[in-house]
């Protein structure tokens, strides 16, 4: 998701609070929110895959596996 695209969804949203968005208008939004919180997903699931926690215990606990994200490499 590039910054235009950010900035659209926000144009789409200050537009909505003050007129009615058109069909083509709503379409748009849902698509471009849907495609954001993908990004978002993917991000924070990246992240986690590369976050080790050590536990009390001395071991290592990846929170990729942990949590049933993907596998670290």
């Amino acid at each position: 998701m590039n910054q235009e695209q950010i900035d659209r969804i926000n144009e789409l949203a200050r537009k909505s609070k003050v007129t009615e968005l058109t069909p083509e208008e709503k379409e748009e939004q849902k698509r471009l929110r849907t495609e954001y919180i993908a990004t978002i997903r993917m991000n924070m699931r990246s992240q986690l895959d590369n976050i080790d926690i050590q536990e009390k215990d001395g071991t290592v606990t990846n929170l990729g596996q942990k949590y049933g994200l993907k596998t670290k490499h």
